[in-house]
């Protein structure tokens, strides 16, 4: 039987990742669980690990799997694999026909491959519609929707990686925690977690190596929210 605290983590790590497909870092599952610090995380994952609830994906720092939820909770666990939700590429294999604009009969969609997004320090903004990538239509949801190519490593605690391709919902709102793109200064686009501290925007990476930037409001504009992510093997 699992406590108050690990089924309410439990429950937190499974809406998160059904939400974006990736896992909520340590100090996003200490706000929502109101702990004084990261070791009560720490504590309580070791014990969900225990009783086999989730497993902890070896070379892949904070990433998690849920690999079963408690019937009492009545929920699901989502779907078994890569974690963060990642689609394989199709390198080496024969592509289906390929369909007309928008949505196909596969279920997917052509959205915009819109350049390259800087995940570490910030490169320039959001370049023209270089080519279109087919995405699975349940990753899309409502809304418009961009792809962007991952460069850099300040999201890798994420489970974001230099060379990913991220899938970006294009809306210029977002909420503590978020990962959008975010241009600064007008001039310059990165991805990275969006907090408030007081009057100003806080942009920060998942990389300790990284340190989080702290902006006026009025020198972010959000670009858009993650949604989903493709990694290609090679």
């Amino acid at each position: 039987m699992l406590t108050r605290k690990q089924q309410e983590l439990l429950y937190f790590i499974h809406e998160r990742m059904k939400e974006t497909g990736i896992p909520p870092s340590f100090d996003e599952m200490k706000e929502a669980l109101d702990l004084a610090s990261k070791s009560g995380i720490h504590r309580l994952i070791t014990a969900l690990e225990e009783r086999g609830f989730i497993r902890r994906l070896p070379n892949r720092a904070r990433a998690l799997e849920i690999l079963r939820m408690p019937e009492s909770m009545g929920a699901q666990p989502p779907r078994r694999g890569f974690s963060p939700s990642v689609i394989e590429g199709s390198l080496g294999k024969t592509p289906p026909p390929k369909p007309a604009a928008g949505a196909s009969d596969s279920g997917s969609s052509d959205i915009p491959v819109m350049g390259r997004i800087a995940a570490g320090v910030p490169i320039s903004a959001i370049q023209e519609n270089t080519h279109a990538i087919a995405v699975p239509s349940e990753m899309l949801g409502t809304g418009e929707h961009y792809a962007l190519e991952v460069q850099g490593d300040s999201m890798i605690d994420a489970g974001i990686f230099d060379g990913d391709t991220v899938i970006i919902r294009n809306i210029n709102t977002a909420s503590p925690g978020d990962i959008v793109v975010a241009l600064v200064n007008d001039e310059e686009a990165t991805l990275k977690r969006f907090r408030r501290k007081g009057a100003s925007i806080a942009l920060e990476a998942a990389n300790p190596a990284y340190e989080t930037r702290i902006f006026a409001s009025d020198q972010v504009k959000v670009q858009g929210k993650l949604v989903g992510l493709i990694r290609r093997y090679h």
